[in-house]
């Protein structure tokens, strides 16, 4: 039978189910957006991975308790070293050297950590990390694709035709008023006719929609395809 205790700092029937439906709670918050977001870790993996770790430090607290050996912070560093290889799995490279998921692992890993804190009854800084992730990933999500939308600054991925050399792509592309600041020629992905392709970073003179910059790019002779990346 379980006994009920006000005691929420030590192992008990209270703080075994009040910290793991905590760990349900806050895990399932960070989860749900990034499940809406149609990230590879979602609602269940999120739930799951502060579960997991919430378990961990939770099992080390009642090793040290009941027993009187073992350190009651090992478990819970086993936990944030080994999240990474999960974390690692949620991270692509595309075929246009286009790197995702990043924010997704970073956002299992302070879960993780997040659980280790209720685990070991660290409700405030569990209940102000859960939070302050979910400001960092919905809230500044935002505010960056903002702050992009206003860059003069755009990346792009190009393939070239091959009845057309590569410098004359780019010099029409200076025609338009874009500075070159970078490119790296790459083998093209997508259609037959490119011979090669590239990954530039042009640098607008003036400030326009970025949608309006890319039409003028897939008009000029020589680009079969150009996408922001």
């Amino acid at each position: 039978m379980f006994e009920f205790s006000t005691d929420l700092s030590s192992i008990n029937d209270t703080t075994i189910i009040v910290r793991l439906l905590l760990a349900v709670i806050l895990g399932g918050i960070i989860g749900f957006e990034r499940g809406r977001s149609g990230r590879p870790a979602g609602f269940r993996t999120h739930i799951l991975v502060c579960i997991g770790s919430t378990l961990a430090i939770m099992t080390n607290q009642y090793i040290f308790e009941e027993f009187g050996v073992s350190d009651p912070t090992r478990m819970g560093a086993q936990v944030i070293s080994g999240i990474g290889f999960l974390g690692a799995g949620t991270i692509l490279v595309t075929g246009r050297h286009q790197v995702k998921g990043l924010t997704t692992a970073a956002g299992l890993w302070a879960t993780a950590c997040m659980g280790l804190a209720i685990g070991i009854g660290f409700y405030k800084a569990a209940i102000i990390g859960c939070i302050m992730i979910t400001f960092a990933t919905v809230i500044l999500h935002r505010i960056d694709n903002f702050l992009l939308s206003k860059s003069k600054v755009i990346d792009l991925y190009m393939e070239f035709s091959k009845s057309v050399r590569v410098t004359m792509v780019l010099d029409a592309l200076k025609g338009l008023d874009m500075m070159i600041d970078s490119i790296e020629l790459i083998k093209p992905s997508y259609t037959e006719n490119a011979q090669i392709a590239g990954i530039i970073s042009i640098r607008l003179k003036e400030r326009k929609v970025k949608v309006d910059v890319i039409s003028e790019i897939s008009n000029l002779d020589g680009v079969e395809f150009v996408q922001e990346i």
